[in-house]
């Protein structure tokens, strides 16, 4: 018995100590300095000023509001394409096709966010393909504004976020039984039924799990925004850059960051709700 606890605490002595030093231990120096601030003759004091300055200055909690808004149409927009997408990967294509249609899923993630967003934006840009073919098909006289969009922007976050939807629907899509299916196409149910009272109710675990990966994913995003949504497309995680990069206000910007953790918790805190689900069952 003491032998098998001394060999489970050895195994987690590593774990805990990467979680101490390079999740817990920074994110305490981070707290402690967004609490730090300077009174009016220069010296440094405990404060809230750094996070009240997010609700006395519109332009922080605006943006953080439609970063949030635009964070939850984005995983709505993924859902409705990883559905279909993870119903015919696990019940429709044969065995050997799946593994292969994982692989392409998977491929695209194999190379960087960068390299990524830079191939969309190839594809979108007024000399770029789309518009390369939109104009010798005589679609269109001169080239179409397509990239540096909030529409542009959405595309990007989507196709970076979709297999971060699609894998959980795959895992629950496995474990539903064929003949719940099969048994309510006998007694004629119609398509939508089907998806409206067997599959989505099954799938919901999958479904939870997925948007709030998608949703903090999306939330805390920095360079699709950035490169994609282009100068006028504001996002919270470029506040917090500013503050630490452009105005070297670490205290600030320290204070942004725990108020998006917090903000984005309480988000997913009130999904979880409205779902009646709870975060052990989701997680599990």
């Amino acid at each position: 018995m003491k032998g098998s606890r001394l060999a489970f605490a050895i195994f987690l002595a590593p774990v805990a100590a990467w979680l101490f030093l390079l999740i817990v231990l920074p994110h305490v120096d981070l707290l402690l300095m967004s609490l730090r601030g300077k009174d009016e003759l220069g010296e440094r004091v405990w404060t809230l000023a750094n996070y009240m300055n997010f609700f006395t200055e519109p332009v922080y909690w605006l943006t953080f509001v439609r970063t949030a808004l635009y964070a939850v149409i984005t995983t709505a927009i993924t859902f409705c394409i990883a559905m279909p997408v993870s119903f015919y990967i696990a019940k429709v294509a044969r065995p050997r096709v799946q593994g292969a249609l994982m692989v392409l899923l998977l491929l695209p993630f194999w190379v960087s966010e960068l390299v990524r967003v830079y191939g969309w934006m190839i594809l979108l840009r007024e000399s770029g393909v789309l518009n390369f073919f939109l104009m010798k098909l005589g679609l269109t006289q001169k080239p179409v504004e397509m990239l540096y969009t909030d529409a542009a922007m959405i595309l990007g976050l989507v196709y970076t976020s979709m297999l971060f939807m699609v894998v959980p629907l795959v895992s629950v899509m496995d474990s539903l039984d064929d003949s719940l299916i099969e048994a309510a196409y006998d007694l004629g149910a119609g398509k939508w039924t089907i998806w409206r009272t067997i599959i989505i109710p099954h799938c919901k675990p999958g479904i939870t799990s997925g948007a709030i990966v998608v949703f903090m994913l999306t939330l805390g995003n920095y360079l699709t925004p950035n490169l994609m949504g282009g100068k006028n497309s504001l996002w919270f995680t470029e506040q917090i850059y500013n503050q630490f990069i452009a105005s070297f206000n670490w205290n600030q910007g320290s204070a942004f960051g725990f108020l998006l953790l917090a903000l984005s918790s309480l988000i997913i805190w009130l999904g979880l709700k409205l779902s009646r689900q709870k975060l052990g069952e989701v997680a599990s």
